[in-house]
């Protein structure tokens, strides 16, 4: 469980900077520049994730259970899910009208992704993991919002096409991952 502990403390410290200290980020970008930091950022990122993998399949092969969720909580899981992946895709599909009302879909991705998954998962490394994570989300969603508001940022509306297309590949990317990638990536197949 070190490993894993280890990496998250990495790899969520390099994406709370933000959070804590976004007046030191700013600062340090224009000091070192922005390729710099990206490059950084990046490095620590991937060790952090490095750890995290490591550190996670390491804690799965000596399971310490906590609780045997119920079958129906796999089923929720499942469905909350194909919200993550819509989210997910939402970041990235200029002009969707789940990015302009949401603002941050990305985080709320991982915030449903999390949540899903202590749902379904009762072992301690999945509440270490998971629960890092919907911790980190929320408190970055916060964030977020917060410098939304500072910064008097404004939302251009979403149209239906980029909406419609947001959901499709949502849901496609979702179903690929759920019958095919999870059990491939990670050994376990959520609808097997």
């Amino acid at each position: 469980m070190t490993v894993l502990l280890l990496g998250l403390v990495v790899f969520l410290a390099a994406h709370s900077v933000r959070i804590v200290a976004d007046d030191w980020r700013t600062r340090t970008i224009a000091r070192i520049g922005a390729q710099a930091w990206k490059g950084a950022y990046s490095l620590i990122s991937l060790i952090g994730l490095g750890l995290i993998v490591w550190g996670f399949s390491l804690a799965r092969s000596e399971p310490l259970p906590l609780w045997s969720p119920p079958l129906a909580m796999r089923h929720l899981a499942s469905l909350l899910l194909l919200f993550a992946f819509v989210l997910l895709v939402a970041t990235y599909v200029p002009g969707n009208a789940i990015k302009a009302r949401l603002h941050h879909p990305m985080v709320l991705a991982v915030k449903v992704w999390a949540l899903a998954h202590l749902l379904a998962n009762g072992n301690a490394a999945d509440v270490v993991l998971f629960g890092a994570f919907l911790v980190w989300a929320v408190l970055s969603f916060a964030a977020a919002r917060r410098r939304d508001r500072v910064a008097a940022t404004v939302y251009l509306p979403g149209s239906v096409r980029p909406t419609v297309l947001t959901v499709v590949v949502g849901g496609l990317a979702w179903a690929v991952f759920a019958f095919w990638l999870h059990g491939l990536l990670f050994g376990v197949q959520p609808f097997g």
